[in-house]
């Protein structure tokens, strides 16, 4: 028997996203299996945890061998702590200049590299007697946010010298994990800087997900993200080791309407859809509003009572059709359009031409999260 929850969410709707939190476990015991045992483990629950429900999942994760958890807003943060998470969290991205007091205020890290960081830690330093934690940011070649590789030892030097700021730790971000020889670049930057560095007691973290499975670096802690949820990022062709991993994410919905459609009669929007034959088609309250691309119209199937079934006609906002000629079903049952198996994250991403990390985020905007063990 499943143990379920469910999360503070209005489900009045025949349409969920499932999570198994047994299969999180295991994710991260098999990827622990790979890590050294000297090395920090941060998850990345960053946007709810890629649509999973961060503060649902925190406590799962903690139980299984998790040390930290990365974040890209302050509020992310906020809500891990209002669901009572005492890790340590880090918010890997930029935080406004206002933010900073209430990071501190809540025991939340966050990046710094330019000075007026600096100039808001010390006030906020000077007004409430609290240090903030902070990490330099390190931009290796990622050109996005961080001090500058050939900047960064003068600038962790000032940070250190700080007394009213808790250097916790130094980190970069690879732009191109799966490129060996980009990658190289960024190691070799990174190495300039902290072996340049007194880095006693410092959390030096390079690594993400694709990294962590590749690279052997100088670092401490890794941070990983979307293996957590049983997907791959691009991996370079030689790695070190490669989890066995179970999408931990599901989609199902119940039929609210079975009828014919005759031979020649098309079905939703613009008729993209003809019928071949007289047809049996079944309709779910899920659309594109729900996080499910119209592009993947006429393109995906999913399962009914153990028999694959093909989507058929446009996606509309709130619901779609599918083609039920040959299984014996009425409304209510259930049908699955996302699972562990066949029906995985990564074939839409291949029909949609993107990255298995969009797709779910996008699931999170209207569907109830039910978790289950």
């Amino acid at each position: 028997m499943k143990n379920i929850r469910q999360s503070n969410i209005n489900i009045h709707k025949d349409a969920w996203v499932e999570i198994n939190m047994e299969s999180l476990a295991q994710n991260i015991i098999e990827i622990k299996k790979g890590i050294p045992a000297n090395k920090k483990f941060m998850a990345i629950v960053k946007a709810d945890a890629y649509g999973h429900g961060a503060s649902m999942l925190a406590p799962t994760m903690l139980a299984s061998g998790v040390d930290a958890f990365g974040v890209s807003s302050v509020d992310e943060g906020l809500d891990l702590r209002s669901a009572k998470i005492k890790a340590p969290i880090l918010v890997v991205g930029a935080i406004p200049l206002w933010a900073v007091e209430t990071a501190v205020q809540n025991e939340i890290s966050f990046s710094v590299f330019t000075d007026e960081h600096l100039k808001a830690c010390k006030d906020v330093y000077e007004r409430t007697g609290a240090k903030p934690r902070v990490h330099v940011k390190i931009d290796t070649g990622m050109n996005r946010i961080g001090v500058r590789s050939e900047d960064a030892v003068r600038y962790i030097n000032k940070v250190q010298n700080a007394d009213y700021l808790r250097l916790e730790g130094v980190f970069t971000h690879l732009a191109s994990a799966e490129e060996e020889a980009e990658t190289e670049k960024q190691i070799s930057r990174w190495h300039s800087v902290i072996d340049n560095i007194d880095s006693s007691g410092l959390l030096l973290h390079i690594q993400n997900t694709a990294a962590t499975f590749a690279y052997d670096i100088k670092s401490n802690m890794v941070r990983v993200g979307i293996s957590l949820y049983g997907l791959y990022p691009d991996l370079p062709d030689k790695v070190n080791y490669r989890p066995k991993l179970r999408q931990i994410m599901g989609l199902k919905g119940r039929i609210t309407n079975i009828h014919e459609v005759k031979k020649g009669e098309g079905i939703s929007y613009s008729h993209k859809y003809i019928a071949q034959d007289t047809m049996r088609v079944a309709t779910i309250p899920i659309g594109y509003a729900d996080g499910v691309s119209r592009n993947l119209s006429n393109k995906i199937t999913g399962v009914l009572n153990g028999r694959k079934i093909h989507q058929v006609g446009n996606i509309t906002m709130d619901q779609m059709m599918f083609d039920i000629s040959s299984v014996d079903a009425q409304a209510g049952d259930i049908i699955t359009l996302l699972d562990d198996n066949e029906l995985s994250l990564d074939n839409w991403a291949g029909i949609l031409d993107t990255i298995n990390y969009e797709l779910t985020c996008r699931l999170k905007v209207r569907l109830p999260r039910i978790y289950v063990r």
